[in-house]
């Protein structure tokens, strides 16, 4: 990773005080997800079988939910239509902490779903509905009025675009003008050929082939980015162009300099939001006043995190701090209970078969190896849930754990068998199971079906559950009665 000259571990720890305004076009995106085995009879077509179905914020949405996945605050004005897709969508983005929505509902307007038909971790059609006219006089006056006195409360505004009817040429031009007079940055993501609407905004942040639209030039090479470029900068008055290169890194191009960030992502599954997370964690991390640099820089990163995960990914603090540590190897192994889920949801649509047990594994010895492996055999990934220690010490007594969540952890990466593992602070690992949501959940033979925790929430989203065999003679408690004499 390049060298910085401020500690950006202290940036990202920042993040947490960042007030930004979202303008823009709101999206609700579906995922609808089953299994296909067979062909229509009524047309050469596949029959999804449908498993289960996820919505969440799109477009500027997006923008918003990535905020809030960096712990920051975030104000968010946009408009729907008075549909049940504009209905679902104010929910999602009223049920987010830290969010303070402004959806203004136009009557007869239909909200943008995008609806994504997926199976075995295809995508087999995305289906439509939108409508991309402009709002009308009065609401547009009013959004205004509420986005101008938002701007006022926020450390910074950022502008969404994605050319659906909220932001047109008077609303960007009149939020933008009203964020320079007090005080205020103000970054977009653009869309369309002419940038004139957003005149004089601070920093602008194409993607590559966005660029080429705007301008007419060739984007091939890492000089004709900043040629072209540099022709946004003196025809808009623009601060800075950050073009964001999906998997080769970005580029930032000011007046003064010319900065080129590398490609973070070790794999690229998706890149489906990841200019989404780049401008929220910009924009978050100016709002708490990082340099503009090192703001690109954090952006870049979590740009890295987010095309290794599946579907519309968000970046947390938590991975950026993860990807600037200088840990290696096994202890990456260690993850939140939210990038286990996000783990699990990658492996399966590759096809993988998700596995998952749980213990306190205090000690651990032949009698924990033998039965990971066992797991391990039974399915294609494996996770391993383990109790925190105050969790350990409410089962076993004030006198255990013998060794620190840590240290238990650590030891449980370094096996191979276990893919990943994750500490869990409740009693029983249910409400990481419901989060994980395996394709089979392990357990002793000690245990019963009926006494397996979690057994029929898995069973619930077809699932299984199955019983390893223990190693006789093994146990940490044991263990710990011959260390005592």
């Amino acid at each position: 990773m390049a060298d910085t000259t401020i500690d950006l571990g202290a940036c990202v720890k920042r993040l947490a005080r960042a007030s930004v305004l979202v303008v823009g076009d709101a999206m609700l995106d579906r995922y609808v997800y089953g299994e296909v085995e067979r062909v229509s009879p009524e047309a050469p077509v596949p029959i999804l079988t449908v498993t289960r179905e996820v919505a969440m914020p799109g477009g500027a949405g997006n923008v918003v939910r990535n905020l809030t996945a960096l712990d920051a605050s975030a104000a968010f004005v946009s408009v729907v239509g008075d549909d049940q897709a504009g209905s679902d969508l104010t929910g999602l983005i009223g049920g987010q902490e830290r969010v303070e929505p402004w959806l203004l509902v136009q009557g007869g307007r239909t909200t943008t779903l995008k609806t994504r038909y997926i199976a075995q971790g295809q995508h087999l059609i995305r289906a439509d509905r939108e409508q991309t006219i402009p709002l009308p006089e009065k609401l547009t006056e009013r959004l205004i009025r509420i986005a101008l006195d938002a701007v006022a409360a926020t450390s910074i505004t950022l502008l969404s675009d994605y050319r659906k009817g909220v932001l047109s040429d008077e609303v960007a031009a009149q939020i933008i003008a009203g964020a320079k007079s007090l005080g205020r940055r103000v970054i977009v993501d653009p869309k369309g050929r002419d940038y004139s609407r957003y005149r004089g905004a601070d920093v602008v942040t194409p993607n590559r082939r966005e660029l080429a639209e705007a301008t007419g030039l060739s984007v091939d090479s890492e000089s004709a980015i900043v040629a072209a470029a540099q022709v946004l900068l003196a025809r808009y008055d623009f601060g800075a162009v950050l073009v964001t290169r999906a998997e080769d890194g970005m580029s930032l191009i000011t007046a003064d300099e010319v900065r080129h960030f590398p490609g973070e992502a070790k794999e690229v599954f998706d890149v489906s939001g990841a200019g989404d997370t780049v401008v929220a964690t910009l924009a978050a991390a100016l709002a708490v006043d990082v340099p503009l640099v090192d703001a690109a820089r954090l952006a870049n990163i979590a740009g890295g995190i987010v095309v290794g995960k599946v579907g519309t990914a968000v970046a947390r603090p938590a991975d950026l701090l993860a990807a600037l540590s200088p840990v290696t190897g096994a202890l990456r192994k260690v993850v939140t209970a939210a990038n286990a889920a996000e783990a699990a949801e990658r492996w399966r649509t590759r096809g993988y078969k998700v596995g998952f047990t749980n213990g306190c594994f205090d000690l651990l010895h032949p009698g924990h190896v033998h039965l990971l492996e066992q797991c391990r055999a039974m399915c294609d990934r494996l996770i391993v849930g383990i109790n925190a220690d105050a969790s350990v010490a409410r089962l076993k007594g004030p006198t255990r754990p013998a060794q620190g969540e840590a240290a238990r952890a650590a030891v449980l990466a370094s096996l191979a068998s276990v893919d990943l593992v994750c500490l869990f602070e409740e009693d029983t690992p249910l409400e990481l199971l419901k989060l994980i949501r395996p394709d089979l959940l392990i357990k002793g033979a000690d245990y019963t079906r009926d006494t397996v925790v979690g057994a029929a929430e898995v069973e619930s989203w077809g699932g299984s559950v199955a019983l390893a065999e223990l190693l006789p003679g093994h146990s940490t408690t044991a263990t710990l009665a011959r260390l005592r004499g």
